[in-house]
């Protein structure tokens, strides 16, 4: 990984420090536990649940480093302070005009997003188009399948 800074809501970094400290203290050690009884029934090499264990203990270990190494890296944006301006931790209400649709996004950062949960990373092409906007603004939003035009209808 690189030492670039890695964008987080708060509520993204409580979210991964909740994860790691699950990891740490409930999954990893029901799996040293699973692996120790795994050990016991004999042959290593033809024990699959022995082999199982081992290969979810690979997985969680990368899933542990790579949650320490999104913490270390993490930067804590919230431009969500009320000054009607679109950033990072905003909730931004937005009428798509070429069908009519409203929809609600959460500006946040890429670790953070989930566009199926509304959540869009600030790095997206909709989130760096709505990153500054205003209630009542119109944003182009230059994407692979064309240009589209959003209404900021609410900023909070």
């Amino acid at each position: 990984m690189s030492d670039d800074k890695i964008v987080l809501t708060r509520e993204g970094r409580a979210e991964i420090e909740r994860e790691l400290e699950e990891l740490l203290t409930v999954k990893r050690p029901a799996l040293t536990d699973r692996i120790r009884e795994a050990r016991q029934l004999g042959d290593l090499s033809e024990n699959f649940d022995y082999q199982d264990a081992k290969r979810q203990q690979g997985m969680l270990e990368a899933r542990i480093n790579e949650l320490k190494a999104i913490l270390k890296r993490a930067v804590i944006v919230d431009c969500s302070s009320g000054n009607g301006c679109v950033g990072v931790g905003s909730k931004v209400v937005v009428k798509d005009l070429d069908e009519a649709i409203e929809e609600e996004y959460t500006i946040v950062g890429g670790f953070e997003a989930s566009p199926a949960d509304g959540r869009i990373s600030c790095e997206s092409c909709v989130g760096k188009a709505l990153i500054g906007a205003k209630e009542g603004d119109i944003v182009e939003v230059m994407s692979p399948g064309g240009v589209f035009k959003y209404k900021v209808i609410s900023v909070s």
